[in-house]
């Protein structure tokens, strides 16, 4: 049985979603569905269980429960980068972390869980997941989420106990079906494509930088298809424990994403920047924390096998657009 944790939130339904591709099914789900419309992200999925996020380690302390879990994807946690709750935070991205590490410790079984890019700061260092665990501990996170996440990264690789294989992932700007529930949290793609069946255009944030034109701040987006065929290969192939960055290596513009999510939205593939975009001066607050470009260093993750070629930006942005334009969107 594999565990889900965060099992209705994005990118854990779309491993569901995998998962039920290989035809895998004996799956425990673990989440909160609260009052949010994330339920319907599972409402097509196959699954063996279901358990609330504060009853797992009840469940997990039954023997013929435990002796049934093969593998931990450990994606629950608060991934606002706004919580201001550092206390939250640390319960939730921290502690929690470390049980699910030291039962599947105890196990000896695969354990992946979601690190983040955050944990990277302003990219002063740059975006490298080959540098030594002293290296890493070096990084300055810019909000409480992304200290949260790195404190969990540097206690892993102190732990002389750990799981049979170990795999923190640091998602870059992940975008596609199942993050309807996100609301201002979702890709720029759904609000783009949403704000242009409204507006008939989008804004975008000028730039307040050298070097950049407004639009072209520069991120990596890494379409969800190819994000849990990555998960998938942490969880069921032989790879070195560690942190592994998870993007595609190259970086856009928002301006690239925003323009190809309405050319395809339109479908007119000659629609032109200034028919759609309009600049605007980005909020006074935001302006000291704003990261103008990220990019994956891929190299790892090719090293340790892992050669299916990922969505380009036009690709995943057509096929993602093709969900939404259905009447029902997900996966």
């Amino acid at each position: 049985m594999i565990i889900v944790t965060g099992a209705a939130g994005f990118i854990a339904s779309a491993f569901i979603w995998k998962l039920n591709e290989m035809g895998i099914n004996d799956i425990l789900a673990v989440d909160k569905l609260r009052t949010e419309d994330k339920w319907l992200n599972l409402r097509k999925r196959d699954y063996a269980d279901w358990c609330d996020r504060d009853e797992l380690f009840d469940w997990l302390a039954i023997p013929e429960n435990a002796e049934k879990v093969t593998g931990v994807l450990h994606m629950g946690a608060i991934s606002a980068t706004t919580e201001k709750d550092g206390d939250l935070l640390m319960k939730n991205n921290y502690e929690y972390s470390k049980k699910l590490w030291n039962f599947c410790t105890e196990r000896n079984i695969n354990y992946v869980y979601a690190s983040s890019a955050a944990t990277y700061g302003a990219g002063e260092q740059g975006y490298n997941d080959e540098v030594s665990p002293e290296e890493l501990k070096k990084l300055l996170p810019l909000n409480k989420y992304g200290y949260s996440k790195k404190y969990f990264d540097d206690w892993a690789f102190k732990q002389k106990n750990h799981p049979k294989q170990w795999v923190g992932v640091k998602f870059f700007n992940v975008y596609g079906p199942q993050e309807y529930h996100k609301g201002r949290m979702a890709s720029m793609v759904f609000h783009t494509f949403n704000q242009y069946l409204k507006d008939g255009g989008v804004k975008l944030f000028k730039s307040h930088k050298d070097g950049y034109k407004d639009g072209e701040q520069l991120r990596d987006f890494v379409y969800i298809k190819d994000v849990v065929d990555v998960l998938a290969f942490f969880m069921f192939e032989k790879v070195q424990s560690g942190v592994y960055n998870l993007g595609t290596g190259t970086a856009r513009s928002f301006h690239d994403l925003s323009l190809e999510t309405i050319r395809y939205a339109a479908n007119n593939q000659n629609i032109k920047t200034e028919d759609v975009i309009e600049f605007v001066p980005m909020p006074e607050d935001l302006r000291g924390k704003y990261q103008y470009f990220t990019e994956a260093s891929m190299d790892k993750l090719k090293k340790a096998g892992y050669n299916k070629k990922f969505y380009s930006l036009e690709e995943g942005v057509k096929d993602y657009v093709s969900y939404l334009t259905k009447e029902d969107p997900y996966l």
